[in-house]
């Protein structure tokens, strides 16, 4: 549960130099298309209803300039009626323009959750090796909700505000060009100072936002291993590093709130100081009879009506960086490679070629039937280039039916091997059949309903234990599932509060360690599966329970292709034989009593020597 001290390289970090806000922002149109006439409509009332914000000057000029002057309270009444009903019907067109926009917009976010969550499904193990679990919740949470409260509020208004702006302007130069040049003197500085507000805030935002990942990192680690932060007395040194992390979030994000306080006070004291001097000038005509009450009152009116429009600026400019960071960053991951995309290009490669790249022998061994490893490499894609591959030529051949047993020393490369056959990870060179087809050419729907997998460390999900299970195979039904409970020992569920359909928490931690490996395994022989793959499936379990199980799962693996990951030697002799793996390589091959016989190594593996050597060594 370390703390880093800036966010990883790969999850981002600064935002590029030279990137584009619009650009960025532009790649939400996908999303946006479905409901784009409500959002255009939106907008479409949204300006409607701020240029009815520029009659109201207009209608007071009428007054000033014509009841008022001349004593008539008729028409006084007369314009206080037309100014009641402008304003009401600007703030009905500025709720219209809310709900136009509520409910599509959340279905935007949803839509786009969606399809985050989806593509990380399909996205390789690999990838997920690499990121952090908090900078894929906080895009799926944070950086989604900003979007959405952009394209609500901060796109629309940007529009909304330049079109109210470039009017205001136009009537103010239309009643009195001269005074209209006096507001307009500040628009060049503010473009300028707008200009360098934009290219530092995006780089704060996204360093911010990337530390926020973070931050949802350490507190996920914490709620998850909090029996291990208890267990070992560490909630001290825990709440220190999350307190650490928080405070650079914190320094970041008043750097922020610093940035966007000099641009809006900028922003707000130079129209301010326009706004002055063409008061003050405005009374000297007025007083000199150069210029009339009414229309000084209309010029100051449109002026503090466009007030909000241009001070608003600065903090629409801010929302929209937030918002082109957080597109970013959302499609950081969705512009991630999935593997069935890598699958596609492999099988485009023309087959002649890839089938002149095997040796002669492999390609004739293609009749035969079984699970086979064929010159298999394979290197963690972050390695340094000079460390060996975890794996190194290794060649294997199960028979169909047969039950191989892999065992090995730790670091060997055991659950490395297991993984490659369901593809979980690639193979850098070399490749696996099953029954003679290469396991690249099939889909990886077709690659998994032909291989079951249960590993070492139990995952199991917050729902039932039967939904749990039947994960393995989703049109089992109940007879499959009491079957695989059966050949599991995982009985105990008929026991707790709800029987099968009990929720088992998070993570399934309201479990025994060995009733989650008892699960796992039932979800792993569901399915009644053609080839099946365990990582040492029994070691959480005690003695007389890994007996029971062991005895009802000969009668599965006696239907199966299986290849099991094996630590004891009660796990061994399920198998038909024995496969040994050193160093990255396939070291010797035989029955169990054959390579007590013949492999020192092996021998030194079933009865403890090596783990007492090294406790022994200092």
């Amino acid at each position: 549960m370390a703390v880093t001290s800036e966010p990883r390289a790969q999850e981002g970090g600064a935002a590029p130099r030279h990137r584009s806000a619009t650009r960025s922002l532009l790649r939400l149109w996908p999303y946006v298309r479905p409901v784009r006439a409500r959002l255009f409509g939106a907008a479409g009332v949204a300006v409607v209803a701020s240029c009815m914000g520029l009659v109201i000057p207009l209608v007071l000029k009428w007054m000033v300039d014509g009841p008022v002057a001349h004593r008539d309270p008729g028409g006084v009444w007369l314009g206080g009626a037309l100014l009641l009903a402008l304003g009401t019907a600007e703030a009905a067109l500025f709720g219209l323009r809310r709900w136009l926009v509520g409910r599509p917009l959340a279905s935007v976010e949803a839509a786009m959750r969606a399809d985050l969550y989806r593509h990380l499904q399909r996205l390789p193990v690999s990838f997920h090796d690499r990121w952090a679990s908090g900078q894929l919740l906080s895009r799926a949470t944070t950086d989604l909700m900003l979007l959405r409260m952009f394209l609500a509020f901060p796109l629309t208004f940007l529009v909304v505000n330049g079109v109210t702006i470039l009017a205001g302007f136009a009537i103010l130069l239309s009643q009195e060009w001269t005074l209209g040049l006096v507001l307009m003197v500040p628009a060049v500085p503010l473009m300028i100072l707008c200009s360098l507000f934009e290219s530092r805030y995006a780089t704060v935002a996204r360093t911010v936002q990337d530390q926020t990942g973070d931050l949802t990192t350490v507190v996920e680690e914490g709620v998850l291993g909090v029996r291990i932060v208890k267990g070992f007395g560490r909630h001290r040194s825990q709440a220190r590093a999350f307190r650490a992390l928080s405070e650079r979030v914190r320094s970041t994000e008043l750097r922020k709130a610093r940035l966007l306080a000099a641009i809006w006070a900028l922003i707000m004291t130079l129209p301010e100081l326009a706004i002055g001097a063409a008061l003050v000038l405005g009374t000297v005509r007025v007083a000199e009879g150069d210029l009339s009450a009414g229309t000084l009152v209309a010029f100051l009116s449109t002026a503090l009506t466009l007030r909000w429009p241009v001070e608003s600026l600065g903090f629409l400019l801010a929302m929209s960086q937030d918002a082109a960071t957080a597109t970013d960053r959302y499609f950081d991951v969705m512009d991630a490679e999935p593997a069935a995309a890598a699958d596609d290009r492999l099988r485009a490669a023309p087959s002649r070629e890839r089938d002149e790249e095997r040796p002669a022998r492999e390609r004739g061994q293609e009749g035969e039937g079984g699970l086979r490893f064929e010159g298999v490499e394979f290197a963690y894609a972050d390695a340094p280039p000079e460390e060996p591959p975890v794996l190194r030529g290794v060649d294997l051949h199960i028979r169909p039916g047969e039950t191989m047993a892999l065992v090995g020393a730790t670091g060997s490369g055991k659950t490395t091997l297991t993984a490659l056959v369901p593809r979980l990870h690639e193979v850098t060179r070399g490749r696996i059949t099953l029954d003679g087809r290469d396991i690249t050419a099939l889909s990886r729907e077709e690659l998994r309903a032909l291989v079951a997998v249960a590993f070492e460390e139990p995952t199991l999900f917050s729902a039932t234990a039967g939904e749990n299970v039947l994960m393995g195979a989703a049109d089992a039904g109940t007879e499959e599932l009491l079957r695989a409970l059966k050949v599991a020992q995982a009985d105990f569920v008929h026991a707790l509060p709800e029987g099968i359909d009990t929720e088992v928490g998070e993570q399934g931690l309201s479990l025994s360690g060995g009733q989650r490996q008892r699960l796992a395994l039932a979800r792993a022989v569901v399915g009644h599966p053609r080839f099946l793959v365990l990582d040492d499936p029994l070691s959480a379990l005690d003695v007389h329970t890994e007996a029971l199980v062991e005895a009802a799962l000969r009668r599965v693996l006696a239907s199966t292709t299986a290849l099991v990951v094996a630590h004891r030697p009660s796990t061994v002799l399920l198998a038909d034989r024995v496969a040994l793996l050193s160093e990255g390589r396939i070291a010797a091959v035989g029955t169990h009593q054959r390579l007590l016989r013949e492999s020192a190594e092996y021998r030194s593996l079933m009865s403890g020597q090596e783990a007492e050597e090294g406790e022994r060594s200092p």
